[in-house]
């Protein structure tokens, strides 16, 4: 029996989540029942109306290697140390297991070492992340067992949770698209067997939040549950701290729409038509390389190569995770959302130029997209269980 406790970390734009993650003699992975939240809001250091340096300058400074955090983001970033910090020491405080190994999973570009938030699309760049976590681990009487190794992708980290997981949806099949919409949006890819790192395939295959549509948005708006909340809120002309004051969420504004609601309405319309044409876009480029469907946020991101070596893949499964997935099993066969999107991409499929009729025919049933073809998630910790996870098999090597 092991002689420490694995914690894996989901860190979001607004609030970061530990876990003790538990692993048995078969090598499946699962949640165990002590887990700490903590929002950043929570910390003197946090300003609320933090505003994430413009992402240009973010990929610039990047793209140079000259890496210059803000005072304001050195601040904002003491909150996120403490709170994930505060996390983690209160799990194993519950626990009563004080040498650890802990997985960490945040969204945006890391560091050359890895140990460090690069580029960071809401909230602040944090260089030194791993370190200063360290420091406040070891200062509170906390043993790693292992210094953290990297931070990995939130979305990867979504892969790994469904690869590993006894409930898992990548368990069973051969090739498979993950989408999660949460704070952000995560993609993860299984093709041939094997789980893909995004990063190793970025020539040819773009993550969600690099695309635009053609209203100007990132296509994440979309999809991620911040997003669908923002967007409604600038259709009814409302604040997201009204919104959130009012507990306004995803859930709500569908309720909203079946009501009747007409800035719902637009809004989950919205969210049918580009959920379908992304998902559209991941099946078109996985068979016959880049379309160009999308612009991207960055113009000086490179074209991606229409060449690839997963050419003629079709996907078994797509999988619908995190709030999102709740969103879509609460709209099951309604007229609202669910219809309007499986009709979307039925169509797309269809009527595409550049899918064959084999392609076709497994998407489609009956003239109309397969639902058997998608899933739902169950996994509604994946980040964190994939971060677990992770560091578990990292440490192993």
């Amino acid at each position: 029996m092991q002689d420490f406790l694995i914690i894996g970390v989901d860190g979001g734009a607004t609030k970061v989540t530990a876990w003790a993650v538990e692993v048995d003699d078969s090598g499946k992975f699962s949640l165990g029942n002590v887990s700490e939240s903590r929002a950043y809001a929570e910390y003197p250091e946090c300003d609320q109306g933090f505003q994430p340096v413009d992402m240009k300058t973010q990929l610039g400074e990047l793209t140079s290697d000259r890496i210059q955090p803000t005072a304001a983001e050195l601040r904002q970033a003491l909150a996120y140390t403490a709170a994930c910090a505060d996390a983690i020491i209160e799990v194993a405080r519950k626990s009563g297991q004080p040498r650890l190994l802990i997985g960490i999973g945040m969204p945006g570009l890391k560091t050359k070492n890895q140990r460090g938030i690069a580029v960071m699309a809401n909230g602040p760049r944090q260089i030194d992340y791993a370190l200063n976590l360290e420091k406040r681990l070891n200062a509170a009487g906390v043993e790693l067992i292992s210094p953290i190794d990297h931070i990995g992708s939130d979305a990867y980290y979504c892969g790994l949770g469904e690869e590993y997981a006894s409930g898992g949806q990548f368990r069973n099949v051969t090739n498979s698209y993950y989408l999660g919409g949460g704070t952000g949006a995560a993609d993860a890819l299984k093709l041939n067997g094997r789980l893909v790192s995004l990063d190793d395939i970025k020539s040819w295959f773009v993550k969600t939040w690099e695309m635009k549509c053609p209203e100007n948005r990132s296509i994440e708006t979309y999809v991620s549950s911040k997003g669908i909340q923002s967007l409604y809120g600038e259709l009814s002309n409302r604040s997201l701290a009204e919104l959130n004051q009012n507990e306004i969420y995803p859930p709500q504004i569908l309720a909203l729409a079946r009501n009747g609601d007409r800035q719902a309405c637009k809004t989950v319309n919205k969210v049918a038509k580009y959920l379908a044409l992304l998902l559209y876009e991941r099946i078109s480029t996985l068979y016959t390389g880049w379309q160009g469907i999308f612009d991207f946020l960055n113009p000086d991101r490179p074209e991606p190569k229409n060449e690839h070596p997963y050419l003629g893949t079709v996907i078994d499964s797509i999988i619908i995770g995190q709030r999102l997935g709740d969103m879509l099993q609460n709209a099951r066969d309604d007229a609202t959302l669910w219809q309007p999107f499986i009709h979307s991409l039925g169509m797309l499929i269809r009527e595409s130029a550049v899918l064959d009729d084999k392609a076709k025919a497994h998407y489609c049933k009956d003239g109309m997209f397969n639902k058997e073809r998608l899933a739902i998630s169950q996994l509604r910790e994946a980040p964190a269980l994939g971060a677990g996870i992770d560091a578990y098999l990292t440490y192993g090597r």
